[in-house]
């Protein structure tokens, strides 16, 4: 277990909203890493489940679901200037959170912008509106017009949130192997600059979850290492990526929002049933799945270079996810029973006997190769390192704790995003968390070992091109 080292002082009161697998996950770094009393927290949940751990740490439990008539009434009672709300739950919006606590003063972090339940699945709204572009949009158009205020964070936890991070430090390692002498880049035209300069056509999530346990999956059951609720919406939501300014083969099934930043598109197939290539380095390629991801935007936004308002560069950058083989039967059988959600869900904890989850951002287009720079956590060395936590928890609560000190010595910076904060700040604090943190160098391309015995749509003259990502 790591050391003690309190990396904030904090003499208001917390609120945590969502007790799952992340909030449980997140309970013990609290107070290794805050100054701050059992008496100062409270959990927010819409169950019971296991409000023993909460108990043993002698903080007040609540069991009171959070719905769009009855959240500021819940809240107005435990919140007030200069307390903490952190959002961990699903099916809260996140806006209407945003909005309570801004007048209050209150400070806010989440992992994921949520809409109230039953927005991802209700086939009355248009497709493009249950995208995470609309979802991210509206917090923008908050923003416009709220400047500054108490700090609140959105989308950061591991993906989206600490890939932002570990794309910011990929680009530096890269510049320094290319014996590039730059200053650190002090704004997002800087960032984008120095990925343009370094040639970087395409950012992957490259995501290889090897956990297993010591049951497999059961019939009608949906397992997984995670919130199994907030992998399904994610899964029933649109495919989104970041588009880049190199691509020039248009996908048939592709849309644009024509409004806002326009750094994305969404294809008209759920996340769960589209897959890319993509390579980790202990994985190799393998197939991912292109699930729609906060950070798929927000990076390629905030990557994007425009001269006289014309693009001239932008990264495609999105989500290639292979979750632990028992959430990927999981999936088969989902799509198998037309998107039918299975009767028996469960989260894999303390029944995982071995694997880890190898977490990285993977930039491709430099004349060096393609560069993965991210995590490798093995359940062992989660276990050592904090209880109540699985690799892939602990990678989502190292970017959640990043995210909450600097919330903390930040309090009126208004609402960022994770590509807003200083990189070096969430990155030191979230890396005793992160297991082997590393950088490799390949010569992989999606072309690589492409089998000849069928014919399939390709670019061959520019590997970064999305149809050669893209499995068809």
């Amino acid at each position: 277990m790591e050391s003690d080292i309190k990396h904030a002082s904090f003499q208001n009161n917390l609120v945590m909203l969502g007790f799952g697998s992340i909030g449980k996950a997140m309970l013990p770094l609290l107070f290794r890493h805050l100054t701050i009393q059992p008496k100062q927290v409270k959990i927010i949940s819409r169950s019971a489940d296991e409000s023993r751990i909460a108990e043993a740490f002698g903080i007040e439990f609540l069991v009171q679901p959070l719905t769009e008539k009855n959240h500021e009434a819940v809240l107005q009672s435990c919140l007030s200037d200069g307390d903490f709300l952190l959002n961990l739950s699903v099916n809260v919006s996140s806006l209407a959170l945003i909005r309570f606590c801004r007048p209050r003063g209150v400070l806010y972090l989440d992992t994921c912008i949520e809409p109230w339940a039953g927005r991802y699945t209700d086939a009355s709204v248009p497709l493009e509106q249950r995208s995470n572009y609309v979802l991210r949009e509206e917090v923008l158009a908050f923003r416009r017009d709220n400047r500054t205020g108490p700090t609140a964070i959105v989308t950061q936890g591991a993906n989206p949130g600490l890939v932002s991070t570990l794309v910011k430090q990929a680009l530096l390692n890269i510049a320094a192997d290319n014996d590039l002498h730059i200053r650190k880049p002090a704004c997002n035209e800087d960032w984008a600059g120095l990925a343009r300069h370094l040639g970087i056509k395409v950012i992957h999530i490259a995501e290889r979850d090897t956990q297993t346990g010591g049951q497999r999956k059961r019939r009608d059951e949906f397992v997984n290492t995670w919130s199994v609720d907030g992998f399904v919406s994610e899964a029933f939501q649109p495919s989104e990526l970041g588009w880049g300014s190199h691509e020039r083969h248009w996908p048939a099934d592709a849309g644009r929002h024509g409004f806002g930043c326009d750094a994305a598109i969404y294809l008209k197939r759920p996340g769960a049933a589209t897959r890319v290539r993509s390579w980790t380095p202990l994985e190799d390629s393998y197939q991912g799945f292109l699930i729609t991801h906060g950070e798929s935007i927000s990076i390629a936004d905030h990557l994007t270079l425009r001269e006289n308002g014309a693009l001239v560069y932008r990264p495609t950058v999105h989500y290639a996810y292979h979750p632990c083989d028992d959430a990927v039967l999981s999936l088969h059988e989902l799509a198998g029973k037309n998107w039918r959600l299975q009767r028996g869900k469960k989260i894999l904890r303390d029944e995982i006997v071995q694997g880890m989850d190898e977490l990285g951002v993977l930039l491709m287009g430099n004349r060096k190769g393609v560069y993965w720079y991210g995590s490798r956590l093995t359940i062992d060395e989660a276990r050592r390192l904090a209880p109540y936590n699985t690799a892939t928890s602990l990678q989502v609560v190292a970017g959640v704790l990043g995210g909450l000190v600097w919330a903390i010595r930040n309090p009126r910076a208004g609402v960022v995003e994770p590509d807003d904060l200083d990189h070096e700040t969430v990155l030191e604090i979230a890396q005793p968390y992160l297991g082997e943190l590393v950088g490799v160098y390949s010569d992989w391309t999606p072309l690589r070992d492409k089998s000849a015995l069928f014919d399939e749509e390709r670019d061959p003259e520019d590997p970064w091109q999305f149809v050669n990502f893209r499995m068809t």
